[in-house]
């Protein structure tokens, strides 16, 4: 039995609504629970105990994971409102009793549609300067005991399949890497290479073809380890994307328009590749997409097993997994800015870093200097979190941000919070619609919130 959350959202458990058989024994397992952390900056679930209850709080991770020994499972699901800001005071209103902010949440259900974060991956991913900083966005507990969902509730699969699909389409516009690998053909009349003695007696001596020799050696070209994989893996999420078009929705012309771009250039190219080949592989610092697709590829064959008939069933097991919603966001945001301003792109510096801090985006621009930190939170909707913009404020006096800007008077840069708005938002983050659409957070002096939309399935 598991939990089922969506983001920003809570639920309350009532002692009494534990197991009546072992009572005591649930609540002790359910004292045992902790909340579990992401990163440094967000948390996968809040779990506290109440003196009659226990609270489950989604924070700003969607994923499938255990709750520590307790034998039940919570799911949160990428789901805001879009009526955002009543669902946000439904939740937030501490002085209502829970069935009054339940009853809240019923009216305004009909609101609620999913996040499509598959569309955000592939915006990103679309992306080249944004497509080069994807790292760190999902945790996959490889280790852990799997649960079985319905296969339209796994979130993790079509996340690993899209990103893969990208990095390979990537891997096909510049050309597919060349490199020696092994050739056994048994030559006629001829030797190259060395002689597989054992192989030779085999196919040669014992059946009497004299004229024959059975050889190993090196050719140089496409058809070696690496591309032999990128080309099994590619029939696996070929064949899931077939089998699953539903979960993919308008998106399954998009990634069969990039799966048949890709197949072409893997035509001569077999399919037979062994685990001792890739465990042997060193990686060309020149070639960096190969080794993500690489790590990426063995992600999704361990995911179905290995067997591509996996990819067709109804229910499956997952590992336990989070996705990184937080960073999802800000590298959405970094990919429509460098979008939206092609012939200035090389002014958006995304996690500039200076002395351990890092941030999120930095806008050297002549005339539209501004230091931008995207935060994924609903807050910014009908107000403002004081302590996000003390460290974006902090961001812009630091000393090596100010010489990046060529700020050399004694004036204050712009802050900028980006955050996600399904009413008003905007899509159109140019310089010139971004100077426009902001506004000034009145308690703080060049301080500015923006909301951008997010695409929904």
């Amino acid at each position: 039995m598991g939990f089922r959350l969506s983001e920003h959202n809570s639920i309350e458990i009532l002692f009494n609504e534990l197991s009546t058989d072992s009572l005591n024994e649930d609540v002790l397992l359910f004292d045992t629970i902790k909340s579990k952390r992401f990163n440094d900056s967000s948390h996968c679930y809040i779990f506290e105990k109440k003196e009659i209850s226990f609270e489950l709080k989604a924070d700003y991770c969607i994923g499938l994971d255990w709750l520590e020994n307790s034998g039940r499972y919570l799911y949160i699901e990428p789901k805001l409102n879009t009526k955002s800001s009543q669902l946000f005071d439904a939740i937030t209103n501490s002085e209502e009793v829970i069935s009054e902010v339940d009853e809240k949440l019923i009216n305004i259900s009909s609101e609620i549609r999913e996040l499509d974060y598959l569309k955000m991956l592939l915006q990103i991913t679309n992306v080249p300067e944004s497509n080069s900083e994807i790292k760190d966005l999902v945790k996959i507990y490889w280790n852990a005991k799997p649960i079985e969902i319905e296969q339209k509730e796994d979130k993790l699969t079509p996340f690993l399949v899209v990103q893969y699909l990208q990095l390979v389409k990537t891997i096909v516009r510049k050309g597919l890497k060349k490199n020696y690998y092994k050739v056994q053909e048994n030559l006629n009349n001829r030797v190259k290479g060395k002689i597989l003695v054992g192989q030779h007696i085999k196919q040669n001596v014992f059946k009497n073809r004299f004229t024959k020799t059975f050889c190993e050696y090196q050719q140089f070209g496409e058809d070696h380890a690496e591309n032999r994989f990128l080309k099994k893996v590619l029939q696996f999420a070929s064949s899931y994307i077939e089998n699953h078009k539903d979960l993919f929705g308008n998106k399954y012309v998009e990634l069969q328009h990039t799966i048949n771009y890709c197949r072409p250039a893997f035509e001569l190219i077999s399919n037979h590749v062994n685990d001792y080949e890739l465990k042997h592989i060193k990686h060309n610092p020149f070639y960096k997409d190969y080794a993500t697709s690489i790590d990426l590829g063995k992600k999704i064959l361990k995911r179905f097993a290995y067997n591509i008939t996996q990819t067709t069933k109804n229910k499956v097991t997952t590992p336990p997994f989070w996705i990184d919603m937080p960073r999802l966001f800000e590298l959405y945001v970094f990919s429509k800015m460098i979008e939206a301003n092609p012939a200035d792109k090389k002014t958006i510096h995304y996690q500039f870093s200076t002395y351990g801090n890092a941030l999120d985006i930095l806008v050297s621009k002549e005339g539209s200097q501004m230091v931008i930190d995207a935060k994924y939170k609903l807050h910014y909707l009908k107000g403002h979190l004081h302590e996000d913009i003390r460290q974006v404020a902090g961001y812009a006096r630091l000393n090596k941000v100010r010489e990046k800007l060529k700020v050399t008077d004694d004036i204050n840069i712009d802050c900028l919070i980006i955050y996600p708005d399904m009413e008003n938002g905007i899509d159109d983050l140019t310089f010139s619609n971004i100077k426009e659409i902001k506004r000034e957070i009145v308690a703080y002096y060049k301080v500015y919130k923006l909301g951008i939309k997010l695409p929904l399935i």
